[in-house]
């Protein structure tokens, strides 16, 4: 790999605001958001796990750059990873909760 290859600038701003950072963005905070309910509501963090993980995928499929330029690389990334955490998450919160007997009330 050539050494001007890795030197060059990128042609977006690190403020700069595109569509792919935004979906990005987006992905990451819906995982989140899995992450966070996973444990009051299991069913809610799979599927914002799983949502947030496959867009995260898409972008990471379709990005012809790395961090830094406007792809949204970074927030894609971060939606991959607490995608597939709220998925286990609230995947084990479920697998528990059905285990547990219900009290009769």
């Amino acid at each position: 790999m050539l050494i001007s290859v890795l030197l060059a600038e990128s042609t977006v701003g690190a403020t700069t605001l595109t569509a792919d950072r935004v979906v990005a963005t987006l992905a990451a905070l819906v995982a989140l958001a899995g992450v966070i309910a996973s444990r009051r509501r299991p069913f809610v963090a799979l599927i914002a796990g799983v949502l947030g993980a496959v867009a995260g995928v898409l972008l990471l499929a379709t990005a012809d750059g790395g961090p830094g330029t406007g792809n949204g690389v970074v927030g894609a990334y971060a939606g991959v990873v607490l995608g597939l955490i709220a998925v286990v998450l609230g995947g084990t919160a479920l697998i528990t909760a059905r285990r547990r007997p219900r009290e009769n009330t």
